[in-house]
């Protein structure tokens, strides 16, 4: 295991301490499980939760959202 030092200001050190009492856990906790979430490829739990629980009506279609948009200019082919 490694030991890690931070220098954090005050009023960081604070929020800090407050956030990891809050949850629960200690600062040392709470900082290795922010570092694992933004380390971590996979789509986080709250976000699976959401799967499958919103339709297609939900979102506008293409054309709803292109709607009032001028048409695309012609480019070049390479």
């Amino acid at each position: 295991m490694t030991i890690l030092t931070l220098d954090l200001d005050p009023e960081t050190e604070a929020k800090l301490e407050q956030v990891a009492k809050e949850s629960g856990v200690t600062t040392s906790f709470w900082v290795a499980e922010l570092i694992r979430e933004r380390t971590s490829s996979a789509w986080p739990e709250e976000v699976r939760r959401l799967f499958g629980s919103w339709s297609d009506e939900d979102f506008p279609s293409i054309e709803e959202i292109r709607a009032g948009q001028p048409e695309d200019l012609l480019r070049e082919s390479l």
